[in-house]
């Protein structure tokens, strides 16, 4: 499991593009968005390039995967 910290979602349409993003990602099995932790929990077996590049790519910015 990976915790990516995101910065600049406003709304749950910011979620929506978040989390349509990581599903995208292969080896993700799982992704949940918190808009208020600013956060999203992945679980698969993801690099974190591929995890921050699909962040960014919808126009966030990913602060730090633990």
């Amino acid at each position: 499991m990976k915790t990516i910290s995101i910065e600049g979602m406003h709304c749950q349409h910011c979620v929506g593009a978040v989390t349509e993003a990581l599903k995208a990602v292969a080896g993700v099995t799982s992704v949940s968005v918190d808009l208020e932790g600013k956060k999203a929990v992945v679980e698969g077996t993801a690099a974190d390039a591929a995890l921050k590049e699909a962040v960014e790519d919808t126009g966030f910015d990913v602060v730090g995967i633990q």
